[in-house]
């Protein structure tokens, strides 16, 4: 069974850094383009960032350029979004996913997802 486990959301205050973990199991993360993506309550899921599965291609939405990073452990077949200088707008439930071609417009090529886990940024 292919499946995807989000875990690492939480409270934290704007200007702090957060970490959520995205652990595979069914198939072999490394092998594979993902990313994250999120969903504000009342609003469409967006695409956060993406990576291939080389590493050679990365796309990121722009409003999280400079702040979110993705990474990943092969040996723990898990993936990582790191999070830094988080703001009010990035409260949200965060998926992650794997799935086809990295770029523009991935978030209709997924293939598989996670549950999600909620971010919220707050004073």
């Amino acid at each position: 069974q292919l499946q995807l486990v989000e875990s690492g959301g939480g409270l934290v205050q704007p200007g702090g850094s957060l970490r959520l973990s995205c652990a595979a199991s069914g198939f072999t993360l490394d092998y594979y383009n993902i990313g994250w993506s999120r969903q504000a309550p009342g609003k469409e899921r967006e695409e956060v960032l993406c990576i291939s599965s080389s590493g050679d291609t990365t796309h990121y939405a722009d409003s999280v350029k400079g702040r979110f990073t993705i990474s990943k452990d092969n040996a723990k077949n898990t993936m990582y979004l790191q999070m830094n200088n988080l703001k009010p707008e990035d409260t949200a439930v965060y998926y992650c996913a794997r799935l086809g071609p990295c770029g523009s417009g991935w978030l209709k090529l997924v293939e598989v997802w996670g549950q999600g886990t909620l971010v919220t940024v707050s004073s």
